[in-house]
Parts: structure tokens; sequence; C-alpha cells
């Protein structure tokens, strides 16, 4: 009998494939978690699940900055929050792996995270 994932496992596995299919897209670990970066690059997004403790599974991502970070937390705080560590450099973590999560929504701030660390080349060749 096959093993059945877990509600975080499979939300790092739908992470993991949305993240992986950027352009130039690579994944290795980061204090202890799964990151994804832009290979010679920057890392645009990482997977915690229970970070320190936090009881939260997540998907952290870059914005525009903290006014963005902001604006995003006081919209909808169910679903965003300021990641420890991370946040403080205007990152957004986002509340995944409930039967209520929004993928598409997670794919569009997933891809606007790698297009903030995308280097000009990808960019000009047409991004994502």
């Amino acid at each position: 009998m096959a093993d059945t994932l877990t509600p975080s496992e499979e939300a790092l596995e739908r992470v993991r494939g949305i993240a992986l299919a950027l352009p130039e897209a690579a994944e290795r670990p980061s204090h202890g978690s799964p990151g994804f970066y832009i290979e010679g690059g920057k890392f645009f997004a990482y997977f915690w699940h229970d970070h320190h403790q936090d009881g939260e599974t997540a998907v952290v991502v870059k914005t525009s900055g903290l006014d963005e970070q902001t604006m995003l937390i006081e919209n909808d705080p169910a679903l965003y929050y300021k990641p420890a560590y991370l946040g403080p450099s205007g990152c957004i973590a986002l509340r995944v792996g409930g039967p209520d999560t929004d993928w598409e929504r997670v794919a569009d701030r997933v891809a606007q995270s790698w297009e903030l660390a995308a280097p000009r080349r990808l960019l000009e060749m047409g991004g994502r």
C-alpha cells in the first residue's frame, strides 16, 4: 500500500512544482528548509513547515517592499503574515496546505517574487 502524503508534504510538492516551472529555477536547502532560487542568482521563495515551531505551513516570497507587505497583511491577515527573519526585508508568508488554499494565487505570488529576483537578461527574454 502506497504511503499518503501529509498536508504539508502535499503543499511542498505543489509549491515545488510552481517554483521549478519558472525559468532557470532550482532548489536547495536554505537554513534547513527548501529554498527556490534562480540558478547563479537569488532566492525567490522558501517553503516553511512549522518553522521555529510557529505551527504554520507557508511559502515565503519577496514583495516590492514594506508598503506592499503591510497592505497584503492588512487586506488578508488569514492568508498573509510577516515571516520571522525575512519579514524586515519586505518578504511575506502565505499560509498554504489547508483545504481552502488558492493555488492560483500562490502561483501568482511565487511568480511575482521570481520576477523581483530575476536578472535583467531573463526578464528581457520574456520572463515567465
